[in-house]
């Protein structure tokens, strides 16, 4: 339920509400291509702040049982900040970009420690069908409440909005639409707090306790890294995963404002990140089929070649029409991309030591978006234009590509398996 909760916020203020009021309202009277830029550098910023606390905080929570806590405090920074929006004013671009920040911040945080609980509430195959599940209903309850936004956006005669509104009116319904985010997060997060209790932290020698938590649980961060290199293959594909993952969420991230800086209407951009939520279902699961078929490795490499022609056409972009056949091909891809990674990952690794090796994933999952939108940013800097810098995110997918090919997934599943042996894991 907290992927229903939380995807409202990820997909109507990261990915489609936000990013147009941002550039149409917020930031009025700025170019258009200043617009993306500052948006650009806030996206940035929202993450690199959380990807330098994560690791921190979630040492410090694998020592002292405060997982829900923090989860918690990260959902409440985010939740406050998303409502705030709705006191944003006409060219206050500022405080927008602020309040984006810190929702990020508070997203993402609280996305650690939530995946930090999978492991205490599934064990085996169970693991995968209740994430696979949580992926499936994130989709499914932000599209089902951006789809409500959608129609509020499309009639605002629906709350009183004139037929000749000024420009506060006009925003109305989008700060709306952020006041309902919170809401929703906060209300479908109610049944993690009252049914997920906090897990058990493990026992801690003397040693450690003398260090403290934060020392201690550095120091098993740096004993997990130490672990990856003796598994090469698992090594090099969370390499490659943290570069293609970035362009994926660059694109996630920047598509709506890039097509607002090409005058889309945003009533199209909305409609197709709908699109993208629910063709996201069905083509996960066909995804893991095609996986079934040819392996996983080449269902990612041909996810990432889609990828590819993505950004190629997003550069050559010019119609609404464009702009729904993009949603419709990245709706294809998006799910079944990201899912495949984290089964192959999960094949390269150890069972009796998944645990600490999909905490290091989770971070590498969840923050895997600060360098392209930085790129995206540089670019328009240096070259004064949007699609310059939406051909350069098939950098991300041609390096990331590049890397995957090198994971030998024989070679790596055999010493995976070998080190469980040698334990008796079963």
């Amino acid at each position: 339920m907290y992927d229903w909760a939380n995807s409202a916020m990820v997909t109507i203020v990261v990915t489609a509400v936000f990013p147009i009021f941002f550039s149409a309202y917020a930031a009025s009277g700025l170019a258009a291509t200043a617009a993306t830029f500052r948006f650009s550098v806030a996206t940035t910023a929202g993450l690199l702040v959380i990807a330098v606390l994560a690791p921190i905080l979630g040492a410090i929570a694998d020592h002292v049982p405060v997982k829900r806590r923090f989860l918690g405090t990260f959902m409440g920074l985010g939740a406050a900040a998303v409502a705030m929006m709705y006191f944003i004013g006409q060219g206050n671009w500022l405080l927008a970009a602020i309040l984006f920040v810190l929702a990020n911040i508070g997203a993402n945080g609280s996305f650690v420690f939530y995946d930090a609980l999978l492991p205490h509430v599934a064990r085996g195959p169970e693991m995968d069908r209740v994430s696979s599940a949580g992926y499936a209903l994130g989709y499914v309850g932000g599209g089902l409440l951006l789809a409500a936004v959608l129609a509020v956006i499309q009639n605002p005669q629906w709350i009183g909005v004139p037929t000749s509104p000024t420009p506060e009116q006009a925003s109305l319904p989008s700060r709306l639409a952020f006041v309902a985010v919170a809401v929703w997060w906060l209300l479908f997060s109610i049944p993690l707090f009252r049914r997920v209790p906090e897990p058990a932290v493990r026992l801690v020698s003397e040693a450690e306790r003398r260090m403290g938590p934060l020392r201690a649980g550095l120091g098993r961060l740096r004993h997990t890294f130490g672990q990856l290199r003796r598994y090469r293959h698992a090594l090099i594909l969370l390499v490659a995963f943290l570069i293609y993952n970035d362009g994926i969420g660059t694109i996630i991230r920047m598509a709506t404002v890039y097509g607002t800086e090409l005058g889309i209407d945003r009533t199209v951009m909305i409609t197709a990140i709908v699109i993208v939520q629910f063709v996201g279902i069905p083509f996960a699961f066909l995804f893991g089929m095609l996986a079934g078929r040819i392996g996983p490795k080449r269902a990612i490499i041909l996810g990432l070649a889609v990828y590819v022609g993505i950004s190629v056409l997003g550069y050559y972009m010019t119609t609404p029409t464009h702009f729904l056949i993009l949603a419709m091909l990245v709706g294809m891809v998006q799910g079944g991309t990201q899912a495949l990674s984290r089964s192959l990952f999960g094949s390269l690794i150890p069972a009796h030591e998944s645990g600490e090796f999909f905490g290091l994933f989770a971070v590498f999952e969840k923050f895997a978006g600060i360098a392209g939108p930085a790129v995206f940013a540089l670019m328009i800097a240096l070259t004064g234009s949007s699609r310059g810098a939406v051909l350069s995110v098939i950098g991300f997918f041609v390096a990331g590509g590049a890397l995957l090919f090198l994971v030998d997934v024989e070679e790596g599943r055999k010493a995976a398996r070998a080190a469980e042996a040698a334990v008796g894991a079963p």
